[in-house]
């Protein structure tokens, strides 16, 4: 069985699009051949910057033959259906066969197809292939139509079995596929021939060029390692950036060099970004201080002074990035000295957060009155979480943020330790931000803990007033982010909070910042700033809530003609609540957002091994303490899981299923009125006597929130409900009877739905 080795050379590929490429051409050619038929037993695809390659061992010699029979229409069918089934099969009238079948004479089609060779069928999905290849960015060059990411240079194609080689006949676009390739560019030039993929392998190696990216990231990762032992320091694991450097080398060659010593009072975050982002070096710093001190770089290529040259030049322009970087740094100081970390903050007020929603300066000191609320809650001390909140973005404004963004919150902490604020302050600045993905940490410290609260409450209560909730897979201002970090914050730290009071507050906040600045309100003449600058104000039409006060006051907008940039008393304009504000109420705001906290809390919850519909089944309207609901669904799936717990869904079951009937049939609710006085059957008054023991034992169990006892309770159940529905009819022919049997029922339904809604649970 031969093995086919294929080479598409081009300019330089991306590194970002390597890893990607490799997989799909390995994916797109061995689709292809297993369709036409053509078997294999491995494939692998690998890249360099210069060449996609794709390695199949065990390729079958060639297709089958296959023979084919398809049934047409009658002999006497319309000319048109005829038509048709010759179209589908591919032949003329003449090669049809009539057979008889029952119902007459049937056509009958007898399609035929030789086996193929190899060579021909990797040709034609290899073309196939290239004509189509997914690239997520691609260019045509020269007067042919071919795109590719880079202009491709040579196509190696090549079938290899113990008897030797050959070259698959193809040509694409100009460019004949042959059985030679190219080493490294500078070091080995010059093309050479290969027999197979080991030959080509061996090689290429010989002639510098490093063909599995695997093996150029260790080799980069160990040499790292030993320059820096070799120093004393270590480097900084960074695997991201590991990927992408070994996508821009086919010989990678490791240097090491220091940081000059006016640069090293730089924040570690702050030289480790500049290198990463503008050089694409690594960092190396001291073990024992942390800080950064050198720096890994890596070389396409060995040079005869041992990169003396190519290390010299890169250290001169790291001494340039880190110069800009270090005046941003010394002027955010300087800016803090002369005005503080809310003077800091001061721009801020003319950045817009959102159009409907305020400034910066708005949303922070939102977040500030809501972190004042929390704290108090989470242990932190309401005028430090205030006070962390009103500097915890001034960051924002400064020129290290302005060129490193990525940094925003952690220059934030070391701003607020230059100014001076402590017990907690300095770290909220960076981890209220957190956590950014599934894998981060959650910030523990209380004041942090209040602030990133803060922050998420007020995003989401924001945007789910003016109607920006994310639909389908768009998510603009990373809502479920921010829904999933108040799960994982509030789980994280068992926190008990009701989030509806949170979601109310801050939605009361947002009112506040943004109808009280362009509002009047009579009879209390309380008149606000209204901004000279604004045009026509359209905002009440856009805002989606009111102040609690407002319902009984008459509302007036202030706007100014479009033409005139100042207000005019003339352009007072009238509008009542009702006629003109429609919002959804304080009530539908926060069920809604519950049911969107929900919804992630089972995405969270299901890394666990949590089922989502006994998320369902504990989670009610007015659920919004976290903790205490994820006890109770951990308590929930636990019972499900026992033989007491199977047994009593289908007796709940079996009972919700008999109410809803009767009730729909009666007409009527059977709510209340179950007395055991008319119980007739020994089963009946044990089940009786059953839900009286059990409720006693709920109720105390759910007042100590003990839901391992509360189950318990549940399971005491299941032999009194199973005796009933062996032993009793519940449709007696006694009227009360029955009626009283059927209330008996929704006793036990009542007692279940103290615990969890058994009626969510699927299956």
């Amino acid at each position: 069985m031969p093995d086919l080795l294929i080479e598409l050379m081009s300019e330089e590929i991306p590194a970002r699009m390597q890893a990607r490429a490799a997989e799909d051409l390995r994916r797109l050619m061995t689709d292809a051949m297993v369709e036409a038929g053509l078997t294999y037993a491995h494939a692998a695809g690998f890249a360099t910057p210069r060449r996609l390659t794709l390695a199949v061992e065990g390729l079958a010699a060639g297709t089958k033959a296959v023979r084919e029979e398809r049934k047409g229409p009658r002999a006497d069918a319309p000319e048109k259906a005829v038509e048709g089934f010759l179209r589908s099969v591919g032949l003329s009238r003449d090669r049809l066969e009539v057979r008889p079948d029952r119902k007459g004479d049937v056509l009958f089609a007898v399609i035929e197809r030789p086996g193929r060779p190899a060579a021909e069928v990797v040709a034609e999905a290899l073309e196939t292939t290239v004509r189509g290849f997914p690239w997520p960015k691609s260019m045509r060059w020269g007067e042919g139509s071919l795109r590719w990411v880079r202009p491709l240079r040579s196509i190696l194609c090549l079938l290899s079995d113990e008897t030797g080689s050959e070259v698959v006949p193809l040509e694409i676009d100009g460019f004949r596929a042959g059985d030679r390739t190219e080493g490294h560019p500078f070091m080995a030039p010059g093309a050479f021939a290969v027999t197979g993929f080991e030959d080509y392998r061996a090689k290429l190696l010989s002639a510098k060029v490093v063909l599995d990216p695997e093996e150029r990231r260790e080799r980069i990762r160990h040499d790292a390692a030993q320059l820096a032992f070799a120093r004393g320091w270590e480097v900084v694991e960074d695997e991201g950036l590991l990927a992408e450097v070994a996508g821009l080398v086919e010989w990678p060659v490791t240097l090491m060099g220091g940081i000059g010593e006016r640069f090293l009072a730089l924040p570690p975050e702050v030289l480790r970004t500049s290198m990463k982002a503008h050089q694409k070096f690594f960092s190396a710093r001291d073990p024992g201080t942390g800080r950064i001190e050198g720096f890994v770089t890596v070389a396409n290529r060995e040079t005869a002074d041992g990169g003396a040259a190519i290390l010299a030049g890169n250290a001169r322009v790291l001494a340039a990035r880190l110069s800009d970087a270090l005046f941003f740094w010394e002027n955010d100081l300087r800016t803090l000295r002369e005005t503080g970390m809310e003077g800091m903050a001061a721009p801020l007020a003319s950045v817009t957060f959102h159009g409907k929603l305020g400034s910066q300066a708005d949303r922070v000191a939102r977040i500030a009155a809501l972190a004042r609320e929390i704290a108090p809650k989470v242990g932190a001390k309401p005028d430090l979480a205030a006070e962390a909140a009103r500097v915890a973005k001034a960051d924002l404004a400064s020129e290290m943020v302005y060129e490193f963004p990525e940094l925003q919150g952690v220059m934030g902490r070391y701003y607020a330790a230059a100014a001076g604020h402590d017990d907690g302050v300095p770290e909220a600045c960076e981890d209220h931000y957190k956590p950014l993905g599934p894998s981060d940490d959650v910030p523990t410290h209380p004041v942090a803990v209040a602030v990133a609260l803060a922050d998420k409450l007020d995003m989401l209560a924001g945007f789910w007033a003016i109607d920006e909730k994310p639909t389908g897979s768009k998510d603009p201002f990373a809502l479920r982010r921010a829904a999933l970090g108040v799960i994982r914050i509030v789980l994280e730290n068992g926190l008990r909070l009701e989030l509806v009071r949170g979601f109310s507050i801050a939605r009361q906040l947002h009112l506040e910042t943004a109808i009280y600045r362009y509002a009047v309100f009579k009879p209390d003449e309380i008149y606000t700033n209204i901004p000279k600058e604004m045009r026509f104000l359209n905002l009440v039409a856009n805002l989606d809530y009111l102040p609690s006060n407002a319902a009984s006051a008459e509302l007036y907008v202030v706007y100014a003609q479009p033409s005139e940039p100042h207000v005019h008393q003339e352009g007072i304009r009238q509008m009542s609540a009702e006629g003109h504000i429609a919002f959804p109420t304080e009530v539908r705001l926060s069920a809604d957002l519950l049911s969107f906290l929900a919804d992630r809390l089972k995405v969270h919850l299901r890394a666990e091994g949590i089922r989502h519909d006994v998320v369902a089944a504990c989670f009610g309207p007015d659920q919004d303490d976290l903790v205490l609901l994820v006890a109770r669904v951990r308590a929930l799936q636990a019972f499900l899981g026992t033989e007491d717990g199977e047994n009593l869904l289908t007796g709940y079951r079996r009972a919700a299923n008999i109410l809803a009937a009767e009730e729909a049939k009666d007409g009527v609710e059977y709510s209340f009125g179950a007395d055991p006085k008319f119980a007739e059957a020994a089963a009946e008054k044990a089940l009786f006597a059953a839900l009286d023991a059990a409720e006693a034992a709920l109720d105390a169990a759910l007042a100590r929130e003990d839901f391992e006892a509360a189950m318990r309770a549940l399971a005491d159940l299941r032999g009194p409900v199973d005796a009933f529905f062996d032993d009793v009819v519940v449709n007696a022919e006694n009227e009360v009877v029955r009626r009283n049997r059927l209330n008996l029922l929704n006793r036990l339904r009542k007692a279940t739905l103290k615990v969890a809604d058994l009626s969510a649970i699927e299956g």
